[in-house]
């Protein structure tokens, strides 16, 4: 019943808002929820492609790109309460795209590469090797007319699939309260996305919601289900030569227990609560972007796991 509920949700919710294209710069469109994964815990390494971070760029609406992301978490090395705290980085090098197919469908894909590090008290431990790649489609359901004089909006509506294509590795999550040092969930994930922007002049708000149904792996293991919301102020400065959006918002995420053969595991549920800040400048057919994340409310794995800051950089190219 609370999926039914979720998906009623999403499809009442709102997608993102384009500014009007000026010189090579294409129409500006905000960030994409944290969207597509930064999921549960899972959010953290082997299924992130951006968590709540967003899965657009900030200038360019129809682009590809690079964009690198950094995680930094603290968690208990072992299940125990006087189990030792260890320090957790999860870093991915992330190819984007969102590329037009009609005038209201968009075709989005995510590649990461991970390379991750703990530091156990028995000595470091690193995995690299690619992610879980994820496709999704938008579709604009309602746009007002470009010639509006005091609100405008835009809703999206979509979603997509993350392929198994990062390795799973049941020994990582032996004895680990961070389920999610991996480089792959190992199963096939379905993510449903809503986007909403409404602007006045070159001041806006963008809201995102976004909900990941996450199915079992070939190992028996299923990453708990995940909601996603955000949302966040943007302005466009619109100078000569360049363009530059500093923005500053809001974002969450709340996931549901793993499971191992069907059965519920404890400490894999949670809730974080971000804020948000970034700016993206822009100039001919080039922009980049720098996005920061700090929490300010979390309750991950029961208090055994703590999330320390999150920060990505992109360099786009404007289809």
């Amino acid at each position: 019943m609370k999926k039914i509920i979720v998906v009623f949700a999403l499809l009442a919710g709102f997608s993102a808002f384009s500014f009007t294209e000026k010189d090579s710069i294409s129409a500006f469109t905000f960030r994409r929820l944290a969207m597509l994964e930064d999921f549960d815990c899972d959010a953290c390494g082997c299924s992130a492609s951006g968590g709540s971070m967003g899965f657009g760029s900030m200038l360019n609406n129809n682009f590809a790109g690079l964009r690198y992301l950094k995680q930094s978490y603290t968690s208990r090395d072992g299940i125990f309460a006087n189990s030792p705290w260890m320090d957790e980085n999860f870093n991915t090098v992330q190819a984007w795209a969102r590329i037009p197919v009609t005038e209201k469908i968009q075709i989005s894909a995510l590649v990461p590469y991970h390379f991750n590090e703990r530091k156990l008290t028995s000595g470091t431990e690193n995995i690299a090797g690619l992610g879980d790649i994820t496709i999704m489609a938008l579709y604009t359901v309602f746009e007002t007319q470009k010639d509006s004089t005091f609100f405008t909006h835009k809703i999206n509506l979509g979603g997509g699939v993350k392929l198994p294509t990062g390795k799973f590795t049941e020994a990582n999550n032996l004895g680990s309260v961070n389920q999610s040092f991996q480089l792959g969930t190992g199963s096939w994930d379905f993510p449903v996305v809503s986007e909403y922007v409404i602007k006045h002049k070159n001041l806006g708000l963008n809201t995102t919601l976004n909900y990941i149904f996450k199915t079992e792996n070939s190992k028996n293991y299923q990453y708990g289900d995940q909601f996603n919301y955000a949302g966040t102020f943007f302005y466009l400065f619109d100078l000569k030569s360049v363009q530059i959006v500093p923005q500053a918002g809001l974002a969450g995420e709340v996931y549901q227990t793993n499971k191992q053969y069907s059965l519920g595991l404890p400490n894999t549920a949670g809730d974080i609560l971000f804020g948000k800040f970034g700016i993206e400048a822009g100039k001919d057919k080039f922009s980049i972007g720098i996005n920061a994340m700090l929490p300010i409310n979390q309750n991950l794995s029961n208090g055994n796991m703590e999330a320390n800051y999150r920060w990505s950089v992109n360099l786009n190219y404007t289809l």
